[in-house]
């Protein structure tokens, strides 16, 4: 049984932990101690493949590969070097200790841990391995050390490059949301997929697309490779089995109503062929288990917000209204949620989310939200705005 990290946006932790569960993985003891952001879990060893295939709302995932106490340096570098880094490297492998997190730990001083790691890890496998140094000319594989209260997690990512990368999307416009902040979004919504779902700031696409996928059950990294295969320890014939698995799962048949539109003609553009993409790699993976069939795309049309009328009696109006960024100053924002107001009554009995760092946007859009949950994901930090009287369902 391995010990795996998953990290998130902070105030996304429970979301991503009962998709842990539905997955199929039991979250760690030591998760009983909330750490913002983080998530441990135990899986299989198929689980380190297949947590980086098919968790939407986790940013990365790493593989625990020790926890020790550490209040001196002495102490860090020997639990360092006590992990059989061999095992999970190869001779020629460039390891890099990227990131080090401390919080409330006598050991204060990130760039020496870094650097104590570093020598410490190296130090083992020239030993292991009787090299005087090592070539550094393969693949980079990267380490991740956490220390907290005095207790050290060292983290070998699994990842590469951050999930919300799924591979589809080439153009995100002027500041795009986050792919795994759509995920974590639909997931607050309880949306389900017979449920309408418009977006009337779309940009990108991002939410309208994450809807889709989550609704023909089509797993967010068929598109994408993870640093996990590029380890001497993994399964390549293992990892294909899994990825036709998922591909398997895929429902392309399901009928759903999801649209996206905007202002601006060049975002509609943009949305368009980035659900292009997803599609197409949706497609493939089809085709990887002799499926011929056609996945649906999302539907997406240039409009004025302030010119649009529910397409259903209900549904879910859900969005990231542009912001800060994108609009390019507070005042214009606030003047963009006032106008916003007439969605009250456009969308009358629709359910509605709304996702800005602007702390005025209730007092603007003039309704208060039943809910609000705090969201920062990498800098930004941002309040989701639930407008809903819904009861937990599942998706149907």
């Amino acid at each position: 049984m391995n010990t795996l990290v998953a990290l998130c946006a902070v105030g996304a932790e429970k979301i991503l932990g009962n998709e842990i569960k539905h997955l199929g993985y039991k979250l760690a003891p030591s998760d009983a101690v909330k750490v913002p952001g983080r998530v441990t879990f135990l899986g299989d060893d198929d689980s380190l493949f297949r947590a980086n295939l098919c968790l939407r709302t986790a940013d990365r995932v790493f593989l625990q590969l020790a926890e020790f106490e550490a209040d001196n340096f002495d102490l860090l570098f020997d639990g360092i070097y006590s992990v059989p880094w061999q095992n999970y490297f190869r001779k020629d492998t460039r390891v890099v200790v990227d990131k080090i997190r401390v919080y409330k730990s006598r050991l204060d001083s990130e760039h020496t841990i870094q650097s104590m790691a570093q020598k410490a890890i190296y130090k083992k496998l020239c030993d292991v391995w009787r090299m005087s140094s090592m070539p550094e000319s393969g693949l980079e594989a990267t380490v991740r050390i956490y220390v907290d209260n005095d207790k050290v997690f060292v983290l070998l990512d699994l990842s590469g490059d951050p999930l919300h990368k799924r591979g589809y999307r080439t153009d995100g416009g002027i500041a795009p949301m986050r792919e795994t902040t759509a995920a974590i979004l639909l997931q607050y919504m309880l949306w389900r997929r017979k449920t309408p779902l418009y977006d009337p700031f779309c940009g990108s696409g991002t939410i309208p697309i994450e809807a889709a996928l989550y609704a023909m059950d089509v797993a967010p990294g068929l598109g994408r490779k993870f640093a996990v295969e590029n380890l001497p320890f993994f399964d390549k014939k293992r990892g294909d089995q899994i990825r036709r698995q998922e591909a398997e799962k895929i429902r392309p048949d399901v009928e759903f109503h999801i649209t996206g539109s905007d202002i601006d003609p060049a975002a509609v553009d943009r949305a368009k062929l980035n659900a292009e993409h997803a599609c197409v790699m949706a497609g493939r993976a089809l085709q990887m288990i002799g499926s011929d069939q056609r996945v649906t795309r999302p539907t997406f049309v240039q409009a004025d917000f302030k010119e649009l009328a529910a397409p259903f009696p209900e549904g879910l109006l859900l969005s990231n209204p542009p912001y800060g960024e994108r609009l390019g100053d507070e005042a214009q924002a606030e003047e963009l949620y006032r106008g916003m107001a007439c969605l009250n009554s456009n969308f009358e009995n629709w359910q509605m989310g709304f996702i800005t760092s602007n702390k005025n946007f209730q007092k603007c859009f003039g309704k208060y939200a039943t809910l609000l949950k705090n969201i920062k994901s990498g800098n930004l930090n941002t309040c989701f705005y639930m407008y809903t009287n819904l009861v937990e369902k599942g998706k149907k």
